[in-house]
């Protein structure tokens, strides 16, 4: 595998393949382990991740990297054998989640900005040694009209933040995965999805520039433009589609190899199908693919539930839902390939 970043990003977005978002902290994947009634412990944990990541077909068919969590990418399988080296034997990418969170900004009631930017050089030097190619940083934007919840002030130290953390991850020789994520969370409608995402991607990109970040090394993880949750109203996957993508041709330079897609609390078949209606519509200048947590995992968590006589049936679940992303990254899914698995 080339150490060049513009070929390590364009690995990550090659032809049908997708990330594996497996960077949940300890306090979310215990509420995912809750609702399957498995305790949350370091072998737990461990014995879920390994089960995904020795899913043969779906790692080596369908997965270009996995975003893993500063206790994942230290830890190792029940056998012995590191889990980033179960993932490099498949095919697939190691990435680390470097953030530390998004935390209440001073003086903004309702906005957040993503902190971890003290000690990152560092750690970035460590998590190059440990095998981490890739690196991913999530800022949050919160929509709330009525607060005036962002305010310019949100969205401008997110970017800022965003850069820094990019320009960082470079000079360590880590492509930045960059995700300004504008939650779906509120009551607003698709109109301002799209504006409020298209007023943080033209910050953000304002940013790198600014930072001296080579975008031919960098991936971008955004949100599909969707309306709120609590609005009551549900947006077809042409009009996500036709949104979407008008709003990436008016703020990402072509020169960004690939857009991998967060999830942002759709469900398995909704995020599936939007990801397919987008690459439907293409070509694109950029690669247009999935770099999705529950959506690919909610599944073979199900499936598994903590037992290890469910192993083969996760594992087959997981296959399932990657397999259909992965269809979707070519434009090719179909709702009847569901009902047939």
């Amino acid at each position: 595998m080339s150490e060049r970043l513009e070929d390590i990003a364009a690995a990550i977005v090659a032809d049908g393949k997708g990330l594996l978002a497996a960077d949940e902290s300890s306090g979310t994947i215990k509420k995912r382990f809750d609702v399957i009634g498995v305790e949350s412990t370091a072998d737990s944990r461990r014995d879920y991740r390994e089960m995904m990541f020795r899913a043969r077909e779906a790692m080596t068919k369908y997965i270009s990297g996995v975003i893993l969590y500063d206790e994942t990418i230290r830890q190792k399988a029940a056998d012995g054998t590191p889990l980033v080296d179960i993932i490099k034997a498949a095919g697939a990418i190691p990435g680390i989640k470097v953030d530390a969170g998004a935390k209440p900004l001073a003086g903004f009631p309702g906005d957040t900005v993503t902190e971890g930017l003290d000690g990152l050089r560092e750690r970035l030097a460590d998590y190059y040694k440990m095998g981490a190619r890739f690196a991913k940083w999530r800022a949050v934007i919160d929509i709330d009209v009525a607060r005036g919840v962002p305010s310019a002030t949100s969205i401008g130290s997110n970017a800022h933040a965003l850069a820094r953390y990019a320009a960082l991850c470079q000079e360590a020789g880590i492509v930045p995965i960059v995700e300004p994520e504008v939650l779906m969370d509120g009551a607003h409608d698709i109109a301002t999805c799209y504006e409020i995402s298209k007023a943080t991607l033209i910050k953000l990109y304002t940013e790198l520039y600014a930072a001296r970040v080579v975008l031919e090394g960098t991936i971008l993880k955004p949100n599909m433009v969707l309306a709120g949750k609590k609005s009551g109203k549900v947006s077809s996957p042409e009009e996500v589609a036709e949104k979407t993508i008008k709003l990436f041709r008016e703020t990402v330079p072509a020169a960004v190899p690939g857009i991998a897609f967060l999830s942002g609390g759709q469900e398995d078949e909704e995020a599936t199908a939007n990801l397919n209606a987008i690459n439907a519509i293409g070509p694109h200048p950029w690669k247009l693919t999935f770099s999705y947590g529950r959506a690919l995992q909610a599944a073979p968590q199900k499936a598994w539930s903590g037992k290890a006589a469910n192993v083969a049936a996760g594992q087959a679940a997981f296959a399932h839902r990657a397999h259909m992303n992965h269809l979707a990254a070519l434009g090719k899914w179909q709702p009847a390939l569901e009902k047939a698995a």
